[in-house]
């Protein structure tokens, strides 16, 4: 078993089975792709793809868990490359991050600023989604890490780092009821409808958990 056979069925499972643009996207000859695929089926003993003449037809059930395999296994190669590019040259090489809209939007641009002046030949990609999106980013290694308010402490393969700590506020108009207080309770904000973020963005689960 070769690793150029994994990635061949990896990118041929990517690629809807047309062997023909896998080959053009890895700059090689669709009869070597077909060749190596069929030689590490003989080895394994089972075919990864049913065909129909020469074509490709499906991934068989248990391609699929070896195509699943094989992706493990090349983003681990792909991990160790960086690794040995890090110390090799620890300014330069690959960082991705991956965070809500929120942060991207207000907390990480002044930061990421610094960073690029600081590290110019570090190649920064960065990823938006909702915090369990993110979370499974992270915990999956398609990131080296996530900047989130929640869903983290979900994944228990994940290390939680405090970066910073904020407050919520109550925005109302001036001749609204609720201006007039000295002192705000939940019970009586609980008294009014609400507007606030959906689930799962920027701690809405522990707007949830006060109520």
């Amino acid at each position: 078993m070769k690793l150029q056979q994994l990635r061949y069925i990896w990118e041929v499972a990517h690629h809807d089975l047309n062997v023909s643009a896998t080959a053009q996207s890895l700059f090689t000859s669709q009869p070597g792709i077909s060749k190596q695929i069929r030689l590490l089926e003989d080895e394994l003993g089972l075919e990864v793809f049913a065909r129909s003449g020469k074509h490709l037809t499906r991934i068989t059930p248990g391609g699929e868990i070896i195509i699943r395999e094989a992706g493990e296994i090349l983003r681990r190669v792909e991990g160790i490359k960086k690794i040995a590019q890090e110390f090799s040259n620890q300014r330069q090489g690959d960082l991705s991050i991956a965070t809500t809209h929120t942060q991207a939007r207000y907390a990480l641009p002044p930061i990421i600023s610094g960073f690029i002046e600081s590290y110019p030949d570090v190649s920064l990609h960065m990823h938006q989604g909702t915090p369990m999106q993110i979370s499974e980013m992270a915990a999956n290694g398609a990131v080296d890490f996530a900047i989130a308010t929640e869903a983290m402490e979900l994944f228990n393969d994940l290390i939680m780092m405090p970066c910073y700590r904020w407050n919520r506020s109550v925005i109302v108009p001036k001749d609204h009821p609720l201006a007039k207080m000295d002192e705000l309770t939940l019970a009586e904000l609980a008294e009014y409808p609400l507007v606030t973020y959906v689930f799962g963005f920027t701690g809405r689960s522990k707007l949830d958990e006060a109520f």
